[in-house]
């Protein structure tokens, strides 16, 4: 397994990290050990999750029975400023909220540290000041080691960076954002701001929701059970007739070279210089092999100019 530093910082992740969104969730206790103990097996290290996870808790909770000694041995990272009550008072990013967030993270999680805390959205009625702040205090409590955003744009990333340094605070390592083959919005302003300011990205959604599998054929419905079948609202963001137009290009493109187009997705992601680690989820052990060996493929620079050309938007 490839490791690579988070952005800038010392933290040393796995090229493939495994997404724990489906933990308590999509899947049970007794699936969501073998499909932990099938990474760790494997080599993988960034275990990513969130506190809203597993309907608001559960993901870390699971993790948290299952880990056990080998906690030590991952990079845990978590999120935190979703919801976490069906009244929606629980969330955001102020100081109140985040020492009892992270509190409540590090019990369900049985862990005394999170390796990477995580802002998980803007909170529009919090000064990013005052989350940069609490969220400072943690690293230096030894609560938390380094933190991160998710889905902020560019402008709010680089106002953060701007305000950790003029204030010697602890600042983000790193942005976790969607990126794919057919989602490439952050190249635009997210990418060049996040190189300008040394931040490792953390693409999720690398096979957009699945859509870029394989498994989907246009004119046919969706397979029994997959993603695009269960979530309606996902097969209307990707399965467009401009992203069908993409995957079959792209297919052929793979096929031509003796490749699938998982390994296509992963590999392309994995070529970006601003990629850290391709956050990735699984509900079955065969699915941890198939993404580790999807990162395989060492893509020429006239290979990466051909993807573009297809799948670089106008």
């Amino acid at each position: 397994m490839e490791h690579r530093n988070l952005g800038r910082s010392g933290l040393r992740v796995s090229l493939v990290g495994l997404g724990c969104n489906n933990f308590a969730g999509r899947i049970d206790l007794e699936a969501t050990r073998r499909v932990i103990h099938k990474a760790l097996d494997a080599g993988i290290t960034l275990f990513d999750t969130a506190d809203a996870y597993g309907n608001q808790g559960g993901s870390e909770d699971f993790m948290g029975q299952v880990l056990g000694e080998r906690r030590k041995d991952i990079v845990l990272a978590t999120k935190f400023a979703l919801p976490m009550d069906k009244a929606e008072t629980l969330k955001g990013a102020s100081r109140r909220y985040i020492m009892s967030a992270v509190e409540a993270s590090l019990r369900r999680l049985r862990t005394d540290w999170i390796d990477l805390y995580q802002l998980h959205r803007p909170d529009p009625e919090t000064p990013i000041e005052e989350t940069l702040r609490a969220l400072d205090d943690l690293v230096r409590q030894g609560k938390v080691r380094y933190i991160g955003c998710s889905n902020l744009p560019s402008w709010q990333v680089v106002e953060a960076k701007w305000t950790s340094k003029g204030c010697n605070l602890n600042s983000f390592v790193s942005c976790q954002d969607e990126y794919s083959l057919v989602v490439r919005d952050i190249e635009r302003e997210l990418v060049p701001a996040m190189k300008a300011y040394n931040l490792g990205l953390l693409p999720f959604f690398p096979l957009a929701s699945g859509f870029l599998s394989g498994k989907y054929k246009r004119g046919a419905p969706p397979p029994e059970g997959s993603r695009l079948q269960t979530t309606p609202r996902f097969q209307d963001r990707y399965a467009t007739e401009r992203n069908w137009g993409i995957v079959e290009a792209l297919t052929a493109f793979a096929t031509a070279r003796g490749h699938t187009m998982l390994e296509l997705a992963f590999s392309w992601l994995a070529s970006q210089p601003v990629v850290s680690s391709v956050i990735a989820g699984a509900t079955k052990p065969e699915q941890i092999e198939a993404n580790i060996k999807a990162v395989g493929w060492k893509m020429t620079p006239e290979e990466l100019a051909e993807i573009d050309r297809i799948s670089r938007p106008a």
